[in-house]
Order: C-alpha cells, then sequence, then structure tokens
C-alpha cells in the first residue's frame, strides 16, 4: 500500500467532503489545473496493478451479430447462451440502434458534463430518490470503498415512472428520451435470447420482470494526471439483470476472465451486454455476473453510458429465487430467496470493497 495511506495527518472524510461540497465533480479538478492525484483517488488496485497491456487484448471477445435475427435465432441463441455462461459479457452488432442515436447519445452526455459549471451544480445530490441525479462516485462515502474513482456521472430514470422530460438536463433531454426508448426495444430482445438460452420459453425473463426497471448512467472519466494511481471505475459487478453498455473509443474497460485481466476492444456502433448479479442468483449460477473494472488515462475525457435492465420501485418487493424450471436433484438451488429491494439495498451499503454481493444469498 502507498506509503500516502499511512501519513497520520489524512483525514479522508475531510477530503471527501470538501471535494464534494465543491459539486464540480472530478472535472472541477482538472479544470482546476491539478497536476497530481488527490489522496483520496489513491487506488490500492491501481497501484498493484500495471496499466493496460496489448497482450491483454482478447482477440476471442464474444461478439455476436444480431442481424437477421429471425432466420439465425438458433445459431444467436446459442452464442448468446455460450458468452453468458463462460464470460458473462458480448458484443452486438447490427442490434437495430442507429449509429447517429449511439454517437448523439455520446455527445450529449459529453455536453451534460462540460457545460457551465454553475449550471451542471443544480443537478448534484445523493439523494437516491431524486430521478435524475449528477455527482461523483455514489459511493463516496462508504467506509468499506477502497478509494474515490476517476468519474462523474448522471444517473436517470427512465422506466418506470421515468423522469418528466422537464427533469432532464437540456443539453441531453432528447438524446436521453430517444436512447432509452431504443434501448428498451433492445432489452427485450436480449431477454428473448436469455431466456431460450436458459431453455426456458421467450418471454419468461420479461415475464419475471427483469425488464420493469431502467436506469440511465451517464460516465465521464477525465484524463488523469496520473492514471498509474488512480482508476476509473473500481473492480465490481453490476447488481442488476443486465447491462447495456456504449463506450467511445478510448477503452479501458477490462473484464476478469481465467483469472486475469483483459481489455474489452472498442468497437464502432457495437454495444456491450452485461449479465448482472440477480440473474445470475435467478439461473442459479448458469449465467455468470463477471467482475470489471475501468483503468484511469492520460488521454480523455472517455464517455461511456450505462443501461441497468432492473425491477422498478413497485416491483422491489418482488421475490427472486432460482428459477424453478432448471433445479432439478442434480441441480438444487444455490442461493436463498431475495427481494430486488433488498439485494439492492445490501449491495450499496457493502460499497465496492472487491467482494461478491452474491456470496451473502448463498446456501
Amino acid at each position: 500500500m502507498a506509503a500516502s495511506y499511512t501519513q497520520q495527518n489524512y483525514d479522508k472524510y475531510s477530503e471527501l467532503k470538501a471535494f464534494d461540497d465543491t459539486k464540480a465533480g472530478v472535472k472541477g479538478l482538472i479544470d482546476a489545473g491539478i497536476t497530481k492525484v488527490p489522496q483520496i483517488f489513491i487506488h490500492p488496485d491501481a497501484l498493484q496493478n500495471n496499466p493496460s497491456n496489448p497482450k491483454n487484448t482478447h482477440s476471442n471477445f464474444p461478439l455476436i451479430d444480431l442481424q437477421n435475427i429471425s432466420n439465425n435465432k438458433k445459431e444467436i441463441v446459442k452464442q448468446v447462451q455460450e458468452a453468458s455462461e463462460t464470460w458473462g459479457f458480448f458484443q452486438v452488432i447490427n442490434h437495430g440502434i442507429p449509429e447517429a442515436v449511439l454517437d448523439e447519445m455520446l455527445h450529449g452526455a459529453r455536453r451534460f458534463h462540460e457545460q457551465d459549471v454553475n449550471v451542471k451544480k443544480t443537478y448534484y445530490s445523493r439523494d437516491v430518490a431524486r430521478k435524475v441525479t449528477y455527482n461523483s462516485n455514489f459511493e463516496l462515502f462508504s467506509e468499506k470503498s477502497l478509494a474515490a474513482d476517476w468519474r462523474d456521472s448522471l444517473y436517470s430514470v427512465m422506466a418506470p415512472n421515468p423522469a418528466k422530460p422537464e427533469e432532464l438536463p437540456e443539453t441531453c433531454r432528447e438524446i436521453i428520451i430517444e436512447y432509452s426508448d431504443h434501448v428498451m426495444k433492445l432489452g427485450y430482445t436480449l431477454l428473448e435470447l436469455l431466456s431460450e438460452g436458459l431453455g426456458l420459453k421467450p418471454n419468461h425473463l420479461k415475464d419475471m420482470g427483469c425488464a420493469e426497471g431502467l436506469g440511465i448512467l451517464c460516465n465521464y472519466c477525465p484524463k488523469c494526471p496520473q492514471p498509474e494511481l488512480a482508476m476509473g471505475t473500481t473492480r465490481h459487478a453490476d447488481y442488476d439483470f443486465f447491462t447495456v453498455l456504449l463506450q467511445d473509443d478510448i477503452g479501458g474497460l477490462q473484464v476478469f476472465h481465467k483469472n486475469q485481466w483483459v481489455d474489452v476492444p472498442p468497437i464502432h456502433g457495437a454495444l456491450i451486454i452485461n449479465i448482472g448479479d440477480i440473474l445470475q442468483l435467478i439461473s442459479n449460477d448458469k449465467y455468470k455476473s463477471i467482475d470489471h473494472r475501468v483503468l484511469a488515462k492520460k488521454i480523455g475525457p472517455r464517455i461511456s453510458v450505462a443501461s441497468f435492465f432492473s425491477t422498478g420501485p413497485f416491483a422491489s418487493s418482488r421475490i427472486y429465487g432460482p428459477i424453478e424450471e432448471l433445479l432439478s436433484k442434480d441441480n438444487p438451488p444455490k442461493y436463498r430467496t431475495t427481494t430486488a429491494k433488498d439485494f439492492f439495498e445490501y449491495s450499496i451499503k457493502k460499497g465496492l470493497d472487491g467482494n461478491s454481493n452474491l456470496s451473502h444469498y448463498k446456501i
């Protein structure tokens, strides 16, 4: 661990609060001209890992073409199933969302984060009940979080009971609404493929409420003066059903596959899909929710937009456990049942401590 961690005069909470009170995020630090990473961002994972290495780029990272899905469905289901079981991640092309929409979504996210800070500050909040929230690090004050991430975020609830148009920032209002409509349609398609990959009827996961809730997270990772000390996003697994990720061409996303970190190659026009914790739980470990992280970089900003599919707030008391149709004498349930509400609250309270959320629910 870095020597700076042991300084006796280091008051972590005071530094976190001082940073949070600026409401200017990590971008505010860059705008102020800092040349060294503040101590609250110095991350033990970054200190222990070398920067991204080209040898880590995996040429076999699953890439699935969704074109002519009606004619190729059997083969596409097989590809989705294999990727979900072995990687927990895959990229899709020809997914039906126009490249112009994808590009404008990235531009809209950038416009929000790069607008006048006094306008941006009006959205800054740590109130989880708000439908539109901008801040830096949702887990900033979590005692178990290893360090603050080099990242600012705008989060918008888009289903059910979405944020009203006037609640969304003007800089990206229209594109967030348009993009969320597109990504919800893609979500239904993916749920059909994931259901059939489990040997279930196409509508099984949709009927379980796996796409009732949709949250759009616009991330902004500025260039970092000392990327070897910080992390863009700490190692974690998503605690939803599944996530659809749009990223720019800078890269930095890594997936933990076969005990090593693997770079996810940026492909213009592609979307990255990853399995979340609750889908691993209900599939009884057939599909895998895999740890991933984002490296800080000297170049930037890195823009990404994550769409989280979960239960809506009114369905959160629904009980989830391993799907009965998947269970047998040879495949007994591996997890106890839980409500989505309990799972989310436990995961948020636990923070990004590097440990799996699912271990808490193992039988």
